[in-house]
């Protein structure tokens, strides 16, 4: 940031005093979105340290005892080639609008130095990262068909429609499908140009800061970024416009704002119950928190006591279970706790089952919980289908040990009397899922 500041400085005191030289500054901001998403996440690839370093930025270049000034601040949104022409125009021009309605509310600039753009598909960006990345299956080729659009600031709908279908085509879509994996990411991004300008009128300058409202100096949480090319917007947006109207900024992000404490990133969390064991009459709830990079952990317990004495019928089991998730796939990207997911998971549990003859019951009668107790562990595999803006229906099956003792026992004259004392070793099937899941948090819900 200081060497920024440093370079425009040093730049201008090399000119006339009596021009007035403008000077771009090099270093661009860029802030990348979810897939398909256009609204701010302060803890998606860096985007909270990037936000506050610009705002940190924009705030020293305009401080009253600088030479210089903030000349024009430019916005430009992107997106990447799936999806139809139209929906990616609408997306980059939302992830634009997003960038500009956090600047806006932040830091008091004149609408007559701010332009926000958008790009659609960003051809030229996608070019620049296939250039750079020899991995490429059929580098020179997905080059060659990239070329026209790199460099047509023009091209039309139906060009750049026909184009995507030849990339999905080429090499029976292996080229499309690394882009899809490696390269698509970077571009669904918005772009944020600033340039200064020496300073003229230091004392209106001045005045205009002293109405400027204060700005908090709370750094934002952050996670680790990817590079990107900052020629994958040099050119100007071909339907680029002035936005003036107000911030549309959410109503708590706002509230933190204007507290003076920070932007509150997103927190993702949920609870679920198991219907499966819900038709079982065994009442069940899980929760489970996302705690970044793709990972989260749960808890969950479950407890039926139920009874009949007088006819010997027991429906009784209860326990309790640990574990951790890594969610992978295009849902888990665009959001946290959607899609695939594998995951780990240990626990324990206990039982009476007995329907008017001969009973069974987990562990020793009468002993400790840990006596009681059978142990479960495994692994898991899972898909979580968003259903509804809080609701998605998790289906998930887990693999591993249940180890054990348990008691077969049967009733006589009112009494009950043990028959055999079994091990467990079972290997095999241990988990089945069918949870219906609520979703809770800041920003986490389907869109």
């Amino acid at each position: 940031m200081f060497l920024l500041v440093a370079f425009c400085s040093v730049a201008l005191q090399s000119e006339d005093p009596a021009d007035c030289c403008r000077v771009t500054v090099s270093d661009t901001t860029v802030i990348h979105f979810r897939l398909s998403g256009s609204e701010l996440d302060f803890g998606w690839d860096n985007n909270g340290v990037k936000l506050e370093s610009l705002r940190q930025t924009i705030r020293d270049i305009s401080a009253a005892d600088t030479t210089m000034t903030i000349s024009s601040l430019r916005i430009i949104g992107s997106a990447s080639p799936e999806g139809s022409e139209k929906y990616n125009r609408l997306l980059s021009e939302k992830r634009a609008k997003a960038v500009y309605d956090f600047l806006k509310e932040i830091v008091s600039l004149p609408d007559s130095i701010t332009n926000v753009g958008y790009l659609g598909r960003n051809w030229k960006g996608l070019y620049d990262l296939v250039a750079s990345d020899p991995a490429v299956p059929s580098h020179s080729e997905v080059l060659a068909l990239l070329h026209k659009a790199a460099t047509d600031s023009e091209l039309s709908p139906t060009e750049s429609n026909n184009l995507l279908y030849q990339l999905k085509k080429l090499r029976g879509g292996k080229p499309y499908s690394y882009m899809y994996r490696r390269l698509f990411k970077a571009l669904r991004s918005s772009y944020v140009y600033v340039e200064c300008a020496k300073r003229t009128n230091l004392e209106s300058d001045r005045k205009m800061l002293e109405e400027t409202a204060p700005i908090s100096s709370q750094p934002v949480d952050s996670v680790v970024i990817e590079s990107e090319d900052a020629e994958a917007a040099q050119s100007p947006a071909t339907d680029s416009y002035s936005i003036s109207e107000s911030s549309t900024l959410y109503a708590d992000e706002r509230s933190s704002i204007e507290a003076g404490t920070g932007v509150r990133k997103p927190f993702y969390m949920d609870l679920s119950t198991n219907m499966l064991y819900d038709i079982a009459a065994v009442p069940n709830i899980k929760a489970e928190f996302y705690v970044g990079k793709n990972i989260s952990v749960y808890g969950n317990c479950m407890y039926g006591w139920w009874d009949n004495a007088p006819r010997h019928r027991y429906w009784r089991i209860y326990g309790g279970e640990l574990g951790a998730r890594w969610w992978f796939g295009r849902k888990a990207e665009a959001k946290p706790l959607t899609g695939h997911h594998l995951g780990i998971y240990g626990g324990l549990l206990t039982f009476d089952f007995e329907w008017g003859g001969t009973g069974y019951m987990g562990g020793k009668p009468g002993g400790t919980l840990w006596d009681r107790s059978l142990v479960n562990a495994g692994i898991e595999y899972g898909y979580s289908l968003p259903v509804s803006h809080r609701l998605n229906i998790d289906f998930s099956i887990g693999l591993g040990l249940l180890s054990g003792n348990y008691i077969k026992y049967f009733p006589f004259d009112n009494e009950y009397y043990r028959q055999k004392e079994y091990k467990m070793r079972f290997f095999g099937p241990t988990k089945l899922e069918v949870s219906l899941v609520w979703l809770i948090g800041r920003n986490n819900c389907n869109r």
